[in-house]
């Protein structure tokens, strides 16, 4: 069962009958208390006006008349014990009862006496108890019948008032329904009911961080496509070139720029990739404690060979390890997009540091940074090149632009901030990646 109004109107019908059976048994309960306490007094009023009468031992009872179970049986003995008379022979009473009210049980059922001495007589009145038993169930069903039989026509305006109800939601599916996939325009939130309009609110700021996505998107896919131009058709044409070689001498020369323009262009398909997994505002993974240190040098490890071949002395200065909360695969993009950076712009014989450490008075905040003795980037451009594909002016060393692009997206996504610096008495670039407070786990 699936339908709201399904669900309402059984779940309402069902609880007006649970209610209309606990009345009926509230009726049943009141009304037979109500016939006891007036039956109990017709009993009594009954003995109170025989003894008016006088009785003769010496009077035979009155014939066998068949017994009447709805109506009052009377009984008078004398004090000796010798009934003088019965009013229904054929009733099963005990033969003497104690004095005023009491129920007695016999094998036809249970009896409501009441008994009271008059003189030299004994007065038994004595009523079936299931004669007030059916008058309260009839009172009881005579209260609920209605009820029940209101039941069908109640299911009717209960399933017209919740349809009505549900009316709202469902102009809002037609609404949703008739939209093309490109209108992602927000929906109308007028003369919508309180519970509805959570729910529009939250569809509506949906569909703008889906529209701001798909924005994103597009700029990415425009940008990167513009980036790849220029790579492709310089491959293009040195592939031509290769292919018109009349020597193995020429096709060898013509070979040696293709396969550098292969390296740049898969390394800028790659920080395309890696920014794409960020686009368009990408989950990461559940944050987990990582330790920055031995991120850091398995970083390092790996990079190695490529700073070995370029001439460079590639380190790592860390202290105790530090563990913060993050996704480890994001947070060894950042700082691999960070050592590639400084490998790329760092003439040769330079040095290269990674540092990882606890900063700040208290202790508590983790520093990730790395130091080259490159060229550095000017102060006015420092902004600047955490635009995606944005390169400095004067940058002639090959790259894509988009490696600080990745690192501040990655650090927001962490709550961190990047600072660009300068690398004291080395002239070259700091870049620094401060983790806050909230994203730090205890020490490893």
């Amino acid at each position: 069962m699936t339908s709201i109004q399904t669900r309402l109107l059984v779940s309402l019908l069902g609880a007006l009958l649970a209610g209309t059976v606990i009345a009926g048994a509230i009726v049943y309960r009141e009304a037979r208390e109500e016939a006891n306490a007036l039956f109990d007094y017709q009993l009594r009023q009954v003995a109170q006006t025989l003894p008016a009468r006088g009785f003769d031992p010496s009077v035979d009872p009155r014939p066998a008349v068949p017994e009447d179970q709805d109506g009052v049986v009377v009984q008078i003995w004398s004090l000796s014990g010798t009934r003088l008379y019965l009013s229904h022979p054929a009733s099963h009473l005990p033969p003497r009862a104690e004095l005023g009210f009491s129920t007695l049980s016999t094998d036809v059922g249970d009896w409501r006496v009441f008994a009271d001495q008059y003189r030299d007589a004994v007065i038994e009145v004595a009523q079936p108890m299931q004669v007030r038993r059916d008058i309260a169930a009839i009172v009881a069903v005579r209260t609920v019948l209605p009820l029940l039989l209101l039941l069908p026509t109640l299911g009717v305006v209960i399933w017209l008032i919740v349809g009505r109800g549900l009316g709202p939601m469902r102009r809002l599916a037609r609404d949703v329904a008739a939209r093309s996939p490109r209108s992602l325009d927000a929906l109308p939130e007028n003369a919508l009911p309180d519970e509805v309009r959570p729910l529009v609110e939250a569809l509506n700021q949906l569909l703008m961080r889906l529209k701001e996505a798909l924005a994103t998107q597009r700029n990415f896919i425009g940008n990167a496509a513009h980036e790849l131009r220029t790579p492709l058709t310089a491959l293009q044409l040195q592939v031509q070139l290769a292919e018109r070689a009349r020597t193995i001498e020429d096709a060898q020369a013509a070979l040696v720029p293709l396969s550098g323009g292969l390296a740049r262009v898969s390394h800028l398909v790659e920080q395309l990739l890696a920014l794409a997994r960020l686009d368009p505002q990408s989950a990461l993974a559940p944050h987990a404690s990582v330790d920055l240190v031995a991120l850091a040098r398995e970083v390092v490890a790996d990079q190695t060979a490529v700073a070995l071949e370029r001439g460079l002395d590639l380190g790592l200065v860390a202290e105790a390890p530090v563990a913060v909360l993050g996704n480890a695969t994001a947070l060894t993009v950042l700082l691999n997009n960070l050592v590639d950076n400084a490998l790329r712009y760092t003439p040769r014989g330079g040095r290269i540091d990674v540092h990882v450490s606890l900063t700040s008075e208290s202790g508590t905040d983790a520093l990730l940074a790395v130091s080259d003795s490159g060229p550095g980037i000017p102060i006015e451009e420092r902004e600047r090149v955490f635009e995606r594909f944005y390169r400095g002016v004067d940058v002639t060393t090959p790259g894509s632009g988009l490696g600080l692009a990745i690192v501040r997206e990655i650090a927001a996504r962490h709550g961190a901030r990047v600072e660009l610096a300068d690398t004291a008495g080395a002239g070259g670039l700091t870049v620094r990646v401060f983790f806050p407070v909230g994203a730090l786990c205890a020490s490893i």
